[in-house]
């Protein structure tokens, strides 16, 4: 395991150091934005003109007196009252700042928004904010001509914090990645619950004790891995004893999966648990390319960046995480009275499918925070036209990380009003809550090893 980090939270950083990339580098951008105008990970430093949007002033770094690490995180706004509400009655004079699908669920099956003051809460270690400042001139698209191949030369922070929008088709690119390659957090493992809401009933998917971390962020050596996971599966009964191991990258590989299947002592690939392939682990209402706001690598389609908008976005819910998944999960939509909603400015990216290639979801609309780069709201068209889902992302503040980190989102199937929340911390009674760590053993995403922990 890697020694604990001690972290400043300044947002300087040494510019002198920075040399000048290769020709096709993210932008001509200069990194010292990154200490003026700009705050350390790329968003606007400065509020919105009517200061509904605050200024952004370090963010929210401060961890409550006496918390112990292995309970949640308590809601630091839990005393906040809602500014208004947002419902049928009111959604057509704020439709420009809510996604097609949120307006779709308020007029078509009762859904409502409570808004809540605006709270710049993300922040982020010192060692993020100087890597990201170093990225703007060392990290490359591997051929800027196909931006879906991949990037390299980023580590450590934000590859493309200062996206290159006078070029749309790569600047949307750049944007996704930062939503891939997001901070997190080195490490982390939490036990993760999965739920289906399907004619209005409540059915339980998924309950597996999971492993995550970042190698992109803490290993030089090895930043083609962006991320690693290990679920092992409890419950449902049918599912308890499968594993599954998945490596994931910043070039073009969709990744590799190995599962273990409950009985056999054998791990296999599974190519399968890519892209718009039905989730297994979530009854099949959603693709594996669908989990927190988009999982997968850019090669479907094409990207383009549409502008820089005011959005009402989910944010700070941590009082979502302190409830159990019943009190949150109803028969059309997550109870709107325990989740929080905030303005926020959004990068708009739009995807369509490229020549030849094929997913259900034919256009995807990407709402991208521009604090965190978290995609927190999508939309999608089938393709025929219509408009098919909606994905809320539900984040929550982490200040001890420091970060506003995804947890959850809830994936809304408007065709046929089911919906699904695949994976986050609920507040059940055998929970333990997200544990951070500094990084896990190359062993511990071993598929070899994985066998070795299957129930026979």
């Amino acid at each position: 395991m890697m020694k604990r980090r001690t972290f400043g939270l300044l947002a300087g950083t040494s510019m002198a150091a920075l040399k000048l990339g290769r020709a096709n580098a993210q932008t001509a951008g200069d990194p010292a934005l990154l200490a003026t105008t700009l705050t350390p990970l790329g968003g606007e430093r400065a509020g919105n003109a009517d200061g509904s949007i605050p200024s952004w002033t370090g963010g929210y770094t401060t961890v409550p007196s006496g918390w112990d690490a292995s309970k949640a995180m308590p809601d630091p706004f839990a005393g906040e009252q809602a500014l208004f509400v947002i419902d049928a009655s009111n959604v057509a004079q704020h439709a420009d700042k809510l996604a097609d699908g949120v307006v779709a669920l308020i007029t078509k099956v009762g859904f409502s928004v409570k808004v809540y003051p605006t709270h710049r809460s993300q922040a982020a270690p010192q060692s993020v904010y100087d890597n990201t400042a170093k990225n703007v001139k060392r990290c490359t698209f591997i051929d800027p001509n196909t931006p879906q191949d991949g990037f390299t030369g980023g580590f450590g922070g934000v590859p493309f914090p200062i996206p290159d929008t006078s070029n749309p088709p790569l600047a949307g690119a750049q944007i996704i990645y930062n939503h891939l390659n997001r901070w997190a957090g080195f490490a982390y493992r939490y036990m993760q619950y999965g739920y289906v809401v399907s004619g209005g009933q409540l059915v339980w998917t998924l309950s597996g004790d999971t492993k995550y971390d970042y190698p992109y962020y803490y290993r030089q050596d090895a930043v083609q891995f962006q991320q690693r996971e290990l679920g092992m599966l409890v419950g449902p009964p049918n599912l308890a004893g499968q594993g599954v191991v998945a490596w994931y990258y910043t070039n073009d590989k969709q990744g590799d999966v190995w599962e273990l299947l409950n009985g056999q002592a054998r791990v296999r690939k599974a190519p399968e648990i890519s892209y718009d392939t039905p989730s297994n682990f979530a009854n099949g209402v959603i693709g594996y390319d669908e989990y927190y706001g988009f999982n997968s690598n850019l090669t479907k389609y094409d990207w383009k960046y549409l502008g820089k908008k005011e959005m009402y976005i989910p944010y700070n819910n941590n009082g979502m995480y302190l409830l159990k998944a019943s009190d949150v999960l109803k028969a059309k939509f997550c109870d709107p009275n325990v989740v929080r909603w905030e303005l926020h400015r959004v990068w708009v990216v739009e995807a369509t499918l490229r020549a030849g290639k094929r997913n259900v979801l034919a256009r995807r609309r990407f709402y991208v925070d521009e604090d965190n780069w978290t995609v927190a709201v999508t939309d999608a068209w089938d393709a025929d036209g219509n408009l098919y889902k909606n994905n809320q992302v539900f984040n929550y503040l982490r200040p001890d990380l420091p970060g506003v980190v995804q947890n959850n989102c809830a994936i809304y199937n408007l065709q046929t009003g089911d919906y699904s929340a695949p994976g986050g911390s609920w507040d059940e009674l055998e929970n333990p809550k997200v544990q951070f760590h500094d990084s896990w053993p190359d062993s511990t995403f071993d598929p070899e090893n994985m066998a070795a922990s299957g129930q026979y």
